[in-house]
């Protein structure tokens, strides 16, 4: 899909009336109370509220369009910090939350801060975070509807618990605190059995912290039983809800039938994930590489056709000239980074010369804008995102993205 110009900023000369508008502006104290309209949803779920000052202030436990009276807690950068003190006006899109442990302050669990909304407006927030990102670089037509989750309970394969040998449960909103739990609904059911079996072992002595240690960490996994559970033990990366990565599987599938076996350069391949997927595709070779040494050896150990695999670290100053032998015969690029995308992906690009596609899996909507833009300056187009909802109940949104270009 080409490119459309964005919207030009048309701003307005600033005169002395503007500008001493602008130096008045009150900065909010600690404690100070106003009344305010939620106006938007930030990024990272909480609400964007205006104070009568200019300033803006986040909120958690609110949603857009709801009125309410707010007190500031703090300062993030520019912005202030509140909570909620009464609200005035609620959403028509809240509902009763249903885990007891639900909330947004240090007494309560911090994992699933939208719980308290319908799921369809949740789903209707995320597509519209990705709306604006696309709309500013002139791609918005490409985005499709978003794919919910199956269940939006019960889906999560993997979590960390945290424990102080005394009680188990999860960091409280806005903290490192423990939240104690009792249960958690979004667990597999095979995991809410793990979390009572450890539960039943406590006090357990060897999960106290040592001194004033952080927490301890008891990592959870629906392919294991409580039994296997190492505190503190590192857990190698796994999509978090299964139903979802099946589907994104079959999403790369489909998106490289009428690919005529590409030799392929896949980053942040982990353990295999995608990888199997370009086999199966026909791709060869393909050249995996991710800088996590277990996972790379596992995909090793797995012995696919046409694979090569490579641990380097991919953030480094060097990874692009190292890995330039691989990608100067390669024809498509798939790669799957965390949230802080790969700034360095025009290096990457300025040694493909031969890319003509691209598969990018994105869980950050800005890292994804701010790599997609470099993409769209090499001359690739974007025939397709998708967004999908991998952890409904927070404002976390999975995007797959198709790029093309014409052979040069």
């Amino acid at each position: 899909m080409p490119r459309k110009s964005p919207p030009k900023r048309r701003d307005r000369p600033r005169g002395p009336a503007q500008a001493r508008h602008r130096h008045a502006r009150h900065t909010p104290e600690s404690g100070e109370e106003f009344t305010g309209v939620v106006r938007d949803m930030a990024a990272t779920g909480e609400g964007i509220v205006a104070h009568p000052g200019g300033q803006v202030c986040f909120v958690p436990g609110v949603w857009t369009g709801e009125r309410g009276r707010f007190r500031v807690t703090g300062r993030q950068g520019r912005a202030a910090l509140g909570v909620l003190v009464a609200l005035d006006a609620p959403s028509p899109d809240r509902v009763v939350p249903p885990c007891p442990h639900h909330g947004h302050d240090e007494d309560h669990c911090g994992g699933c801060p939208w719980q308290f909304v319908a799921y369809g407006a949740q789903l209707a927030a995320k597509e519209a975070r990705l709306r604006r990102a696309l709309a500013r670089l002139g791609v918005a037509e490409a985005q499709a509807p978003i794919w919910a989750a199956p269940e939006t309970f019960g889906y999560r394969n993997r979590a960390r618990l945290r424990s102080d040998g005394e009680r188990i449960g999860f960091l409280a909103a806005g903290s490192n605190r423990l939240a104690p739990i009792s249960d958690c609904p979004v667990l597999t059911p095979h995991n809410r059995e793990t979390l009572a079996a450890l539960q039943e072992r406590l006090p357990e002595p060897a999960w106290r912290p040592r001194r004033r240690g952080p927490l301890t960490v008891l990592p959870i996994d629906d392919e294991q039983g409580p039994e296997a559970v190492a505190p503190n033990a590192p857990q190698r990366f796994r999509q978090g809800n299964s139903a979802q990565n099946a589907r994104m599987r079959e999403w790369l599938a489909d998106s490289l039938k009428g690919c005529e076996a590409p030799s392929a350069v896949e980053l942040f391949a982990g353990s295999g994930n995608f990888t199997e997927i370009l086999t199966t595709a026909g791709c060869a070779p393909v050249f995996a590489v991710d800088s996590a040494g277990d996972a790379i050896a596992a995909l090793a150990a797995l012995r696919l056709p046409g694979v090569t695999t490579q641990a380097l670290d991919l953030f480094d100053a060097a990874a692009p000239e190292r890995l330039e032998a691989a990608l100067a015969g390669a024809r498509l690029l798939v790669l799957d980074p965390p949230r802080d995308g790969l700034r360095q992906l025009p290096a990457f690009l300025a040694r493909a010369p031969r890319l003509t596609e691209v598969r990018y899996i994105a869980c950050d909507v800005a890292t994804f804008a701010r790599d997609l833009e470099a993409l769209l300056d090499a001359g690739f187009a974007l025939e397709a995102v998708q967004p999908l909802d991998l952890f409904p109940h927070t404002p976390h949104l999975e995007l797959l993205a198709r790029l093309g270009r014409a052979p040069r």
